[in-house]
């Protein structure tokens, strides 16, 4: 007997991913009734966006787990009538779109390329870059998405930290955890990184005193959540010249209001959410294997932990 699967999305979604599931569905010999609308009481599973028309999960009395397309479940996971499991996306285009992005950035403030790039005058202006080994990175949120980004920074030449709230471990990679982790971890951010979720603890973290325990001239990368930074204290720290510049894909308004002052500031780079996406066909393979192993007594992968929000 099938299973009944509601795709609760965007309807743009609905036909960009309809397919894939199926295909991914067949391919790990789940057998499902996969549909846009269904009667809630028939739902077993709900494979979900926050932005969908589903926000009350009470009269989904069958429902055993949802699934979310997104990596961040902050819109979700504090909805008091979800009692479900819920799982986060976690998929390998995501992880190689975030690496793709944070490579491309690190290296362009690296290597200077702005002042190359924007200084078309004339001028022929001496000065090699510092070796990578010479550049310390820090990936704070040291994750899926951290480590794929660390290690590929890695492989170019940097030195690379990773900080997490709960202590990891790395062959390669200094790992720094904790309220005194985290100080350390700023005084090594060269480039920082932020791939943090945007829970009440990570709440503007990033704020005039973090700024102030960085390297002067540091940079900040944000691919992570809006949330994550004190956007006043950013300008500031920027104004001041304590940073050299913001690098931002995340903000707590999207899209980025138009009188925002991060567009016309000269320290700032707005890009509109596009670090990386969840990609259809390599998400629906995680999809389709979360229901087999649900179906199966198998752990879900990549559930989310209510307590923490991640």
């Amino acid at each position: 007997m099938p299973v009944n699967v509601l795709f609760a999305s965007l309807s743009e979604r609905w036909e960009q991913y309809q397919t894939p599931l199926l295909e991914a569905f067949s391919a790990a010999g789940v057998e499902a009734d996969l549909r846009d609308a269904f009667p809630p009481e028939q739902v077993d599973y709900i494979v979900y966006a926050p932005n969908s028309s589903v926000q009350d999960f009470t009269p989904y009395t069958r429902c055993k787990a949802v699934l979310s397309l997104w990596a961040g479940v902050e819109a979700v996971v504090d909805n008091e009538t979800l009692k479900v499991p819920l799982t986060r996306m976690v998929d390998q285009g995501l992880s190689d779109g975030m690496r793709e992005w944070v490579c491309g950035h690190v290296l362009r403030h690296h290597l200077g390329m702005d002042a190359h790039i924007h200084g078309q005058d004339g001028q022929w202006r001496l000065g090699a870059p510092a070796l990578a080994k010479d550049r310390r990175v820090v990936i704070f949120g040291f994750g899926v998405l951290g480590q794929a980004c660390g290690e590929a920074l890695c492989d170019l030449g940097f030195q690379v930290y990773g900080w997490s709230n709960s202590q990891k471990s790395h062959d390669r990679i200094g790992c720094f955890s904790g309220a005194e982790g985290f100080r350390q971890s700023l005084a090594h951010a060269d480039i920082a990184v932020l791939l943090l979720p945007w829970t009440p603890d990570t709440e503007s973290l990033f704020d005039a005193n973090a700024f102030a325990a960085m390297p002067e001239g540091a940079v900040i990368l944000n691919p992570g959540r809006g949330g994550l930074i004190n956007d006043t204290d950013l300008i500031a720290a920027l104004d001041s010249g304590h940073l050299a510049h913001a690098t931002l894909d995340v903000f707590r308004v999207e899209p980025l209001p138009a009188d925002d002052p991060f567009w016309t500031h000269p320290k700032v780079t707005v890009t509109p959410h596009i670090a990386s996406e969840t990609r259809a066909s390599s998400a629906a393979e995680v999809i389709a294997e979360n229901i087999r192993r649900a179906e199966a007594g198998e752990p879900l992968l990549f559930l989310v932990d209510r307590t923490k929000g991640y």
